[in-house]
């Protein structure tokens, strides 16, 4: 697994985690016990989603804790003026003549519907370490690539209010 995770990360995980153990397993668990009570289990609909929800809960629990024992721990290490992580850049496609606005993040926190990219994505690793007004050459494929033009960047570090995406 081996994901790059922040120690941000690692907290925001380590929370989910306290929160599934000592919350939702006890509510899931509430949840099994009366739809048992409800009588007849082989058609008893609501046990078995109980059963299920509590399942899945386990389940999230599990890769949680894995995804943390197995992080690897980075720090950003760029400069002020340079795209780093959680760094809010402003990128103009110029095969497309658009302008886009991207945050990059560490991989739990991608979600490319909400332009968080991560910094393991073709786009993410290109502009990793560049500047205002560099045109820095993307590359997806040994056959596709495509340049970019960085127009701003914006130190959004601190502000951190994604959640951990679930699955």
């Amino acid at each position: 697994m081996y994901d790059k995770l922040t120690k941000n990360d690692i907290r925001r995980l380590e929370e989910e985690i306290e929160h599934r153990k000592l919350v939702v397993r006890k509510q899931a668990i509430a949840e099994v016990k009366e739809a048992r009570a409800h009588g007849d289990l082989s058609e008893n609909f609501e046990y078995y989603a109980a059963k299920r929800f509590k399942n899945q809960n386990e389940s999230r629990i599990r890769y949680l804790e894995k995804m943390v024992k197995t992080a690897r721990i980075i720090e950003d290490d760029s400069k002020e003026d340079e795209v780093g992580l959680d760094n809010t850049v402003t990128v103009y496609f110029v095969e497309d003549d658009e302008e886009e606005i991207y945050k990059l993040v560490t991989s739990v926190r991608g979600d490319s519907v909400s332009n968080l990219i991560t910094i393991e994505s073709p786009l993410g690793k290109a502009l990793m370490g560049h500047k205002v007004g560099d045109t820095v050459s993307v590359k997806v494929n040994e056959q596709v690539s495509y340049d970019v033009i960085i127009r701003n960047i914006e130190n959004t570090r601190d502000e951190g209010k994604e959640g951990i995406r679930e699955f």
